[in-house]
């Protein structure tokens, strides 16, 4: 297979911009890895204009062959988000064909050490979206709309379960809930819970919620830490410094629901201003150690 594809990477081998190229092959009839073709080239670029490229191909061995060409910025995103999880199983587990400067080596390397900064930013996105999750299921199961409280909160346990791997130092792969069947049990059970129980809907989400709680409030401290860490860098933050600061923009969309929970845990404190409207304050943020200096 690789001998069919040789004149199309070594094309693209032979470009400056070129860094690196992966090869994946489907070693069973279904493989969601490498998008279901029999065989997929992942390149990685830097051009000047960042752009992604697609093609596919049919061999004459009646096999299907990708080809994804994308821009190193996007590859970065991906792994530093965790927006494209299969990305990681492509770098970690493809065959390099070709790489610039030792660059493929180096990410893989890079992304079995998962340094302690990256991993701060990442707990931070997911307990983030898990407050988000979490609280809005929880309002809809009080309002009465299960089904919508049952698919919050599917989404709360996954956020769950991604925070508890990158806590424990790997990344969340495709196949988390096999991670965390091995690393958090008590978490996995939660989810077999939700989904094999033979309780009516709203007594699994009645006890979900009450165990969920729990396991929220546990993970609040680390949770919390790269919000904190920000947010000391000076006495007070409006809403809008947060939301646009570099380290928290990409979990910008969930920071009010975890500054409120935040408040109520008084990890967070409130600082008020006086406003030009008679009876209206500016409402201001402070790390709670740095308000009760």
């Amino acid at each position: 297979m690789e001998d069919l594809l040789r004149p199309i990477y070594q094309e693209r081998a032979s470009h400056a911009n070129t860094l690196g190229i992966i090869l994946l092959e489907k070693h069973k009839p279904e493989n969601p890895a490498t998008d279901n073709f029999d065989v997929m080239l992942f390149i990685i670029v830097k051009e000047d204009q960042p752009t992604n490229s697609f093609k596919h191909y049919e061999l004459e061995s009646g096999k299907i062959a990708g080809l994804k060409i994308v821009h190193v910025d996007q590859v970065n995103e991906w792994i530093q988000l965790g927006t494209n999880r299969r990305v990681l199983d492509w770098v970690m587990n493809g065959k390099i064909l070709f790489e610039r400067n030792e660059y493929l080596s180096q990410l893989k390397q890079s992304l079995f050490d998962f340094p302690l900064k990256d991993r701060k930013k990442r707990i931070g996105l997911e307990f983030a979206k898990l407050i988000k999750r979490f609280r809005d299921g929880k309002e809809l199961f009080e309002a009465g709309h299960l089904l919508d409280a049952y698919n919050y909160m599917v989404h709360a346990l996954h956020h769950l379960a991604r925070l508890s791997v990158i806590d424990h130092g790997f990344h969340p792969e495709i196949t988390v809930w096999h991670q965390v069947k091995k690393i958090e049990p008590e978490i996995y059970k939660l989810y077999q819970e939700l989904v094999e129980s033979e309780e009516t809907l709203a007594k699994k989400l009645e006890l979900l919620f009450l165990a969920s709680e729990f396991l929220v409030n546990t993970n609040t401290k680390i949770g919390s830490l790269h919000l904190i860490e920000v947010m000391e860098e000076k006495e007070a933050w409006s809403i809008q410094e947060l939301m646009v600061h570099r380290e928290i923009r990409d979990y910008s969309v969930d920071l009010e629901a975890l500054v409120e929970f935040l408040i109520e845990r008084k990890v967070i404190a409130v600082i008020t201003e006086k406003t030009k409207g008679q009876g209206i304050l500016h409402r201001n943020y402070s790390s709670h150690k740095l308000s009760t200096k």
